[in-house]
């Protein structure tokens, strides 16, 4: 069985009103991985995902870059081992 991680991550900047959800979506279903994306009523965008961390690096990589638009001030990032509760990848409602 392969090793699953869990990425929880929180993306500060100007990153609302630019597409940087859908963004995050585009990128995760290109990958073998499953989570959620959601704004937060603060201003930040908020990330979990799960799947090999080589896959979730990927996806991190790209979120710290962020869409044409946008400007990604600070990602804070917190891993765990993943618990393989999350199907698909979906943009969540607004908090």
């Amino acid at each position: 069985m392969t090793s699953t991680d869990q990425l929880h991550a929180w993306v500060q900047g100007k990153v609302q009103g630019v597409g940087f959800r859908y963004f995050v979506r585009q990128r995760a279903a290109g990958l073998p991985i499953a989570g959620w994306v959601r704004n937060l009523s603060d201003g930040r965008v908020e990330l979990l995902a799960e799947g090999s961390r080589a896959h979730l690096d990927a996806l991190l990589a790209a979120v710290r870059l962020g869409p044409r638009g946008s400007q990604v001030s600070d990602v804070q990032v917190k891993w765990a081992p993943g618990n393989g509760e999350l199907e698909g990848f979906v943009v969540k409602p607004n908090v």
